[in-house]
């Protein structure tokens, strides 16, 4: 038996194959891949001419050899004498379909060492990979809503007969929402030096999972500017996709794994945002399948716009106002509530201690609207709070404040903030009997945040009854049942809006 065909043999049966993609046709013969692209010209690519194919051929075979050295061989070409045409095809070596990570996925396998490979293969890649003027000019706030726009246009002509008009108009809407609060965490990843010149289609059936480290295939070619990524957005797309194999929890360890690898402390927000640009592009592409005789495409489409959906809902940017007087649980509450959502907490209690240690404010504690209470000093503290809310909101940190908010204005200043900064806002306000809030301000120990003594705290008892449009929580029950009960109300409250 030759060299060829007993290779096969221990590769996979049959000894060849087709496989046809939305762009091209890839043949399977023995130990080696053919790759060849269809004259076909779409909204986000042109390969109408053998001249237009060759320069793809050659430059997917560069961008490839940089995460696929071994499987990427060359360019040769099958020449028609009839026509004079000489077709590019680009020759790959051929693996074992069950070393595939999709494959692996679907059949139950271990992958949890290989997904840590990938993402240790994917962060010292893009530690190396080409940044510059160019490429950084893609992770704009403009760039990337221009992404966004030309994806849902795109799609419009999909609406009604593939994916349905109520939905895209969600995606619309929430990917805007995000984009417009968001421009400083956009010029922060490029300040930091996270727009690289990326992989761009990083998919699991494109993953060979091999004893000497995976094979990462089939990089984006076609559009340079659309390979010009955010770091955290290259890693998304696979999250996304083993997401849409029904492994969602590999998808976040993954993103995980590979966030402690890279470095980068991207906000939730920031993942689950580019986790649904990815499904979007994925469902697009389906609705191509779709239009091109793969009906059963159509159901992938409506499945990847669902988890699209479902990442937009997450990455909304929260901001929350826990309230009450002193006492009721509220620092409890906010504290056990960021713990589930992975918000940021603000206490003004904290905030009041930082800036009269700078000497911004000063006075005795212990009387209501005197002293450090003084409405000066008071309106110092929640001015500095709503302050420090802004610079995470705005670079895509949800934000818990924390805090007595017993004033109308101060609270519709939380308003204006959040419309400001395209963030979902939601009121709680803890409640717990008068006696018992007492007694929880006189047993605390020395040193604690709050200034507030027994007595404030029954001055500011009536704060729930002048706060009608807060979410009440009950604090005198256990707290995971207090912090459950305020963590469904957030989400719901945000779906809502």
């Amino acid at each position: 038996m030759g060299r060829t065909a007993a290779t096969a043999e221990r590769l996979v049966a049959p000894y060849g194959a087709v496989h046809e993609t939305h762009t091209g046709l890839v043949v399977l013969v023995g130990d080696t891949a053919y790759k060849v692209k269809k004259p076909i010209r779409t909204d986000f690519l042109d390969f109408r001419t053998p001249e237009l194919r060759e320069q793809v051929c050659q430059r997917e075979l560069e961008l490839n050899r940089r995460l696929a050295p071994d499987t990427y061989l060359g360019v040769a070409h099958l020449d028609a004498p009839w026509s004079g045409i000489r077709e590019p095809v680009l020759v790959m070596k051929r693996h074992s379909d069950s070393s595939r990570l999709s494959t692996m996925v679907r059949c139950g396998k271990p992958v949890a060492g290989p997904l840590e490979q990938i993402a240790g293969v994917l962060a010292t890649f893009h530690r190396g990979a080409r940044r510059g003027r160019r490429v950084e000019a893609q992770g704009s706030v403009h760039a990337v809503e221009h992404r966004w726009l030309v994806n849902i246009a795109e799609m419009q002509q999909f609406v009604g007969s593939i994916v349905d008009e109520h939905r895209m108009a969600a995606v619309q809407s929430l990917s805007a929402e995000f984009i417009a609060g968001r421009e400083l965490l956009f010029n922060r990843r490029v300040r930091d030096g996270r727009i690289v010149d990326g992989h761009g289609d990083l998919l699991a059936d494109d993953i060979f999972c091999l004893p000497r480290g995976p094979e990462i295939l089939d990089c984006l070619e076609f559009d340079d500017n659309l390979r010009y990524v955010d770091t955290i957005d290259d890693a998304a797309f696979l999250a996304m996709d083993l997401e849409f194999l029904g492994r969602k929890d590999l998808g976040e360890f993954f993103l995980a794994h590979y966030s402690h690898l890279a470095a980068d402390s991207a906000p939730r927000s920031l993942r689950d945002f580019y986790i649904a640009y990815r499904a979007l592009v994925r469902a697009k592409v389906d609705c191509v399948r779709c239009n091109q005789g793969h009906r059963d495409s159509a159901a992938d489409a409506s499945r990847h716009l669902d988890i699209a959906l479902d990442h937009l809902r997450a990455c909304r940017v929260r901001l929350a106002v826990v309230g009450g007087g002193p006492g009721t649980g509220k620092s409890t509450l906010a504290n056990a509530l960021a713990e589930q959502v992975g918000a940021a907490v603000i206490s003004t209690d904290e905030v009041r201690h930082t800036i009269q240690s700078s000497g911004a404010i000063a006075g005795e504690s212990g009387v209501l609207n005197a002293g450090l209470y003084s409405p000066q000093n008071v309106a110092a503290v929640y001015r500095e709070t709503l302050r420090q809310a802004r610079i995470l909101l705005t670079n895509g940190r949800s934000v818990i404040l924390d805090g007595t908010w017993r004033d109308l204005d101060r609270r519709e200043q939380v308003r204006r903030l959040a419309a400001q900064t395209h963030s979902a806002e939601i009121d709680f306000v803890c409640e717990a009997p008068v006696a018992t809030a007492a007694r929880r301000v006189a047993a605390r120990p020395a040193g604690s945040a709050s200034d507030a003594t027994p007595q404030i705290a029954v001055a500011l008892a009536d704060v729930g009854e002048r706060w009608p449009q807060a979410h009440c929580i009950d604090t005198s029950r256990p707290i995971a049942e207090s912090a459950g009960a305020a963590a469904k109300l957030w989400l719901s409250a945000a779906d809502s809006q």
